[in-house]
């Protein structure tokens, strides 16, 4: 199977995987690696999130080579290897597998839709995921978040305070009230989790507009994958504990 490619059985295959430790990261899009061979190179780390838990120094990680000339940086991050599970670390993995997913029935909660667009825009100025429609059901819509935070087998989001995601529960909210159907999809890119919670110690404002959005309506779907160093696919959903 190709690069990126999606193959029958849901999977988005690595690029050729190269083995490396973790120096440091910084400046959120950049880590140096220390390869095999003993070079240490800049890599692309393509997610602009804390990576809180998933960016300790030493840690192995595992690059993909890039021969684009126009690329300022040839190597991009796209795995750690934490104590308990491999770990995505590329964000545009979420709503790529998530989208396949639902579209190919594998979400059982988000199935029978006839049609799926992705970046659909709302109001002005604000974009959501993915948007489902029939003939026969009020359209849905769908926000993705990748979620790779977990403590003692609980996965936890956001790792950061974060005001956009707070926007964007709020407009689901906003969405529900006009009569549409919509649904906040945590991504768990690890396996080592077996329950789901907002991350009340770093946002708590956060944790209460989640809270409050399921109150008035918006479903909340978590869901792991299988993961290693082949590829990557959906897997399970994982059950939410929280009040």
């Amino acid at each position: 199977m190709a690069r990126g490619e999606i193959d029958a059985k849901g999977i988005i295959a690595w690029p050729q995987l190269i083995r490396g430790t973790l120096v440091r990261r910084y400046k959120r899009f950049l880590a140096d690696v220390r390869l095999e061979t003993g070079e240490i190179v800049t890599a692309h780390c393509p997610n602009s999130g804390s990576m809180k838990a998933c960016c300790e120094p030493g840690r192995p990680v595992f690059l993909s080579h890039h021969d684009n000339p126009k690329r300022k940086l040839a190597y991009t991050w796209e795995l750690i290897h934490m104590p308990d599970s491999l770990v995505g670390v590329n964000t545009q993995i979420p709503n790529r597998l998530t989208a396949h997913a639902i579209a190919s029935g594998d979400v059982a909660e988000l199935a029978g839709y006839e049609a799926l667009k992705r970046e659909v825009k709302v109001g002005e100025h604000s974009r959501i995921d993915i948007r489902l429609d029939s003939s026969n059901r009020r359209p849905c819509y769908v926000e993705v978040k990748n979620c790779t935070l977990v403590n003692e087998a609980v996965a936890t989001f956001p790792d950061a305070v974060t005001v956009r995601g707070q926007k964007h529960l709020l407009e689901l909210q906003e969405l529900v009230a006009a009569g549409f159907r919509c649904a906040m999809f945590f991504l768990i890119q690890r396996m080592d989790a077996r329950t789901f919670a907002p991350a009340d110690d770093i946002d708590a404002e956060y944790g209460k507009k989640l809270r409050q959005a399921m109150q008035n309506g918006v479903e909340v779907l978590v869901y792991d994958v299988c993961i290693d160093l082949t590829g990557i696919r959906l897997r399970s959903r994982v059950p939410c504990e929280f009040s």
